[in-house]
């Protein structure tokens, strides 16, 4: 395929071609067949990694440590309460410092403009661990869940469902039209997204043969899904709004019932956690054998790993 991705960053998927993801999963593949023979090898020795937070998380910080410490390299936790990040010190000069200590930066936060700023000013990877527009490394290791259940991602439909704006809905998006997967996304009207990514998604899809599609239709919207993803009501940073947003989305559940609109035995249920059980999934489905939810958790650290061996070596 010609890939080359040493010294690249990922702020989105909009980033990286059809080809690199799939260099990306093919070698993620590789990676937690390694880890399951015990054969972790050292090709990160000598590597430092910036990790940076503002906004805390359970998986993508263990992920990126355990990803970093099981080849070899080494990571530096570092909170808003540990540096300045924009506040006494311009963001363009923390990249500017942290570029010549580090040999990438992960940063997880607030504002797509802070991790672009980082990537400008740093001169070293950067990696988009969560911003409020994007989840670009959730979404491989959704891509890898997903081909892990049916062996393959052409033709797999996804429905999201839930609140259509947020940075999930949009990061499954890109990620499914590059990958001719079919995605729909199912929400309210008033949670519909809407710009730029949409019409990003949509060509692309037209290019690799799938459809991007956005309903407020369940029935619709879920029927012949392989896959039903959800993600949290109330996103970090809109708790005031917690009482809208139940009772726009209290329809739009994912419970036993709504699994069975699929109409089709082998659906699969993903969430990117932490799940809210009782709001947007019931413990019924959570639970159950459609929930690959652990498995698309613990997939976080093999395609992290494949993201770092892939842009640092």
């Amino acid at each position: 395929m010609g890939v080359f991705l040493k010294g690249r960053s990922l702020l989105s998927l909009m980033d990286f071609t059809k080809d690199e993801i799939r260099y990306v999963l093919d070698l993620s593949h590789k990676l937690k067949n390694e880890k399951g023979d015990n054969k972790n090898q050292q090709r990160l020795l000598s590597k430092t990694v910036a990790l940076l937070f503002e906004k805390r998380s359970t998986r993508t910080r263990c992920s990126f440590e355990t990803a970093v410490g099981e080849e070899g390299g080494s990571s530096v936790f570092l909170s808003t309460d540990d540096i300045h990040l924009g506040e006494k010190e311009s963001i363009e000069d923390t990249a500017r410092v942290l570029g010549r200590m580090f040999s990438a930066i992960m940063f997880r936060g607030f504002h797509q403009e802070t991790a672009e700023k980082l990537r400008k000013f740093s001169g070293v990877p950067v990696y988009n661990g969560l911003t409020d527009e994007f989840h670009p490394t959730q979404v491989l290791a959704d891509l890898l869940t997903i081909e892990e259940a049916f062996g393959r991602l052409k033709g797999i439909k996804v429905a999201y469902v839930g609140d259509g704006r947020n940075n999930m809905a949009l990061t499954l998006m890109i990620g499914c039209a590059k990958m001719g997967t079919h995605c729909t996304i199912v929400a309210p009207p008033s949670l519909h997204p809407a710009g730029n990514v949409v019409d990003y998604s949509q060509h692309v899809a037209e290019t690799t043969g799938t459809d991007v599609s956005i309903t407020s239709s369940i029935d619709e919207g879920v029927s012949q899904a392989d896959v039903i993803y959800t993600d949290v009501w109330i996103s970090m940073g809109e708790e005031d709004r917690k009482d809208e947003r139940i009772r726009l989305l209290k329809d739009y559940q994912i419970n036993a019932a709504l699994m069975k609109k699929t109409g089709l035995d082998h659906s699969i249920f993903l969430h990117c956690l932490p799940a809210v059980k009782g709001m947007e999934v019931t413990e019924e489905v959570f639970e159950s054998p459609y929930s690959r939810v652990f498995e698309q958790a613990e997939n976080r650290k093999h395609t992290i790993k494949a993201l770092l061996l892939a842009t640092l070596l």
